[in-house]
């Protein structure tokens, strides 16, 4: 069957949504920095703000900072145009967000709620997700979509869960939210939405190293996230690190899972990170010798990452989370084994922590929005 051509967009609406997606990549801009970045008439700038402030997509508030003269009108995206939740589905954690439409965190929740791949499960998870937004005041006809997050390989044009090692399902339809949700809604895996919220609006050539209970990752060329051919781009946790080493859950041995998942970390805290790190910052032999051993791994993955992608490498996920105070440590071991480059200054940790999954679900429903004024 022939597939259906879209039409293109008419010159005069792509000067709105270019305009539209300016003000919301600046945060804070002005028409006179409109008209010269865009290279837009400054008639035609105008007459296109005045829509989009006539539709409740852009909003003045106060002045814009000049180099001189009158200062001009700060314009901004209307933070009330639209709301996206996001949820991150883990084995034992819901994680929602609630962001709107300038892409900031309103409110974000967690809590505790082990995975069953049963009804009640999801009816649970729905009906929290719509009290937590009740309590923020969204109107569900505000609501542009919701985007979940989940720890697997998911197939997100038939909206299935293909196969989760950390939730121990294969081949789990989520189509049947349509009739508990109402609204719009997607599903990815948690490492591309953490990649989409920590390098969707920033990066040009970057790595994002997931490091949670299953190591994996996303990579970005061109601002644009690389999927793979099998959409299967990014499973840096199934590198081979250690010749005959530790069994990973996939089945072949010495993979990098096996040595920098979190999991390794919470066997040593009494189940969970904080109760590791706790154990770390007191300085206990046990602790020491097992971070010890999980740095020198880490340091082994990160540097192949920057010998295969040579660019910027940032670390999330569970651990990346609680790495800012230990990175001048994994500086040292990644420059052992690094001889070509200088400093370590490629690599950072991520801005987001817990909430990076789930903002990230968020993101493409206001592109979409955006796309739509």
């Amino acid at each position: 069957m022939e597939k259906h051509l879209e039409r293109p967009i008419e010159p005069k609406r792509m000067n709105k949504i270019r305009i539209a997606k300016f003000i919301s990549s600046r945060g804070v801009t002005s028409k006179t920095e409109i008209s010269g970045s865009l290279k837009i008439s400054m008639p035609t700038t105008l007459q296109n703000v005045k829509e989009l402030m006539e539709a409740g997509v852009v909003v003045e508030e106060g002045e814009y900072e000049s180099t001189g003269g009158r200062k001009a009108k700060a314009l901004s995206i209307n933070q009330k145009a639209g709301y996206a939740l996001g949820v991150d589905i883990t084995r034992n954690h819901i994680t929602t967000v609630i962001v709107n439409a300038r892409k900031e965190i309103l409110a974000s929740d967690r809590i505790r709620v082990p995975y069953r791949n049963e009804s009640d499960y999801y009816e649970e998870m729905i009906r929290h997700i719509f009290e937590f937004s009740g309590k923020q005041k969204i109107k569900k006809e505000k609501i542009m979509g919701i985007g979940f997050s989940l720890p697997g390989f998911v197939n997100r044009e038939q909206k299935v869960l293909t196969s989760s090692h950390v939730l121990k399902v294969k081949n789990v339809s989520f189509k049947n939210l349509e009739t508990l949700l109402h609204v719009p809604y997607e599903l990815d895996n948690d490492a591309n939405s953490a990649a989409f919220a920590e390098l969707g609006n920033t990066a040009g050539n970057e790595v994002y190293l997931s490091l949670s209970n299953t190591v994996g990752g996303a990579v970005y060329f061109d601002r644009k996230l690389y999927r793979g051919e099998n959409f299967k781009s990014g499973e840096f946790g199934h590198m081979i690190i250690e010749r005959n080493g530790r069994t990973c859950y996939c089945g072949k041995k010495g993979c990098a899972d096996a040595y920098c998942s979190a999991s390794i970390l919470q066997e040593h805290g009494d189940g969970s990170l904080e109760g590791f790190f706790d154990k770390l910052r007191s300085r206990q032999k046990e602790a020491t010798e097992v971070w010890e051993e999980y740095l020198e791994y880490l340091a082994i993955v990160i540097t192949n990452l920057r010998m295969f992608f040579d660019c910027k490498i940032v670390l999330g996920g569970y651990v990346g989370g609680y790495l800012d105070e230990f990175m001048p440590d994994l500086a040292k071991k990644v420059m052992e084994y690094n001889k070509f480059d200088l400093d370590t200054s490629y690599l950072s940790t991520g801005k987001y922590k817990l909430e990076a999954a789930a903002y990230g679900a968020t993101l493409g429903f206001i592109e979409d929005f955006l796309e739509k004024v």
